[in-house]
């Protein structure tokens, strides 16, 4: 058998992030699991526990025949499922759901910046477990009356072409712009319904949070959350669009805390990452002007929100380093 080539640096990036992300969710299933009172949502966090943990130990494997450390990640030291219910009415489908969402973008983007066969195919083998598992949280949430879907539209006759630019609007708000066509309404759609999962997941983490500075910083995350899905609903609204409205999913009462501060740090982070390049895809696939300045602004919003967590982070010693390049200012000296 020929020897394997080294990894490269971009696998080595990738690796690393797969690993912080995939500790980060086994934490959040152990908990979930623990307190969840349907069988068949159990059931469907059980079995996806089950076929990730043992990617986790092929990256360590990587890791080790690399002779490169092994990253921290989350441990069983960020989670205590002995605390009272955080979330209640389905939370757990909703958040896994959303998570798998974020994990196929990410494993799809791995596998364009992988050369080496085996971790190709590790990419390729997380990407099938995360569809997987999307369609299930999915169809859970659909019998349960708990997933808001996009509204229905009445089915094209013949096909049109723009006529002229007046169709790309303007930023005059006192100009009717053209009714948001069916891409926008999806982009839309999906970031008011992420955001609302975002805002309830972050509602809980304000209530139990240790420290005052992540405490108010999830607060803070609340109130930013609320702002992005009043405007896009605005958006929806002013051409008569069902806006989304999910049923449960909300925190409890309690404040007594299942995760560690560092580990409700790292997901708000993982979750502005996402809120960020997924509204500069709708914002690229939006041709109404005013709607792409507006999901610009939010995206402005989220960039800063997410640097200011990244501080926290830092002040705490929570962020782990990625791997570094070599200094050669340094071993030139």
């Amino acid at each position: 058998m020929p020897e394997k080539s080294k990894i490269t640096s971009s696998e080595l990036g990738t690796l690393w992030l797969t690993y912080q992300q995939k500790t980060m969710i086994l934490r959040f299933l152990e908990y979930f699991i623990e307190k969840a009172d349907d069988e068949k949502a159990k059931t469907i966090m059980t079995e996806l526990y089950h076929e990730i943990d043992p990617y986790v130990e092929k990256i360590m494997v990587i890791f080790q025949e690399e002779v490169a450390v092994i990253p921290v990640g989350f441990t069983t030291e960020d989670v205590n499922k002995e605390v009272p219910k955080l979330y209640d009415n389905g939370f757990d489908i909703m958040f896994v759901r959303l998570i798998k969402e974020i994990s196929m973008a990410m494993h799809t983007l791995n596998i364009t910046m992988s050369s080496r066969e085996d971790i190709i195919l590790l990419y390729k083998d997380l990407t099938a477990i995360t569809q997987k598992y999307y369609n299930q949280c999915t169809q859970y949430l659909i019998e349960k009356g708990m997933l808001a879907r996009p509204p229905y539209v009445s089915m094209p006759q013949s096909v049109q072409y723009v006529k002229d630019a007046s169709y790309l609007g303007g930023l005059n708000p006192f100009r009717n712009n053209r009714t948001i066509n069916t891409v926008e309404v999806a982009n839309i759609f999906h970031a008011i319904e992420s955001n609302i999962v975002g805002m309830q997941m972050i509602t809980g983490f304000a209530q139990c949070a240790s420290e005052q500075d992540t405490k108010k910083y999830f607060s803070k995350g609340v109130e930013l959350s609320k702002s992005f899905i009043k405007e896009l609903n605005e958006v929806l609204l002013q051409d008569g669009v069902q806006t989304p409205a999910p049923s449960g999913g909300n925190a409890t009462r309690s404040v007594i805390a299942p995760f560690s501060d560092k580990m409700m740090m790292y997901c708000t982070s993982l979750f502005c990452s996402f809120a960020i390049g997924g509204n500069s895809v709708g914002t690229s696939f939006s041709l109404r002007n005013d709607l792409s300045a507006k999901i610009t602004t939010i995206m402005k919003d989220v960039f800063e929100y997410a640097h200011e967590g990244a501080r926290v982070m830092i002040k705490h010693g929570w962020m782990e380093e990625p791997p570094q390049m070599e200094n050669r200012d340094e071993l030139r000296k």
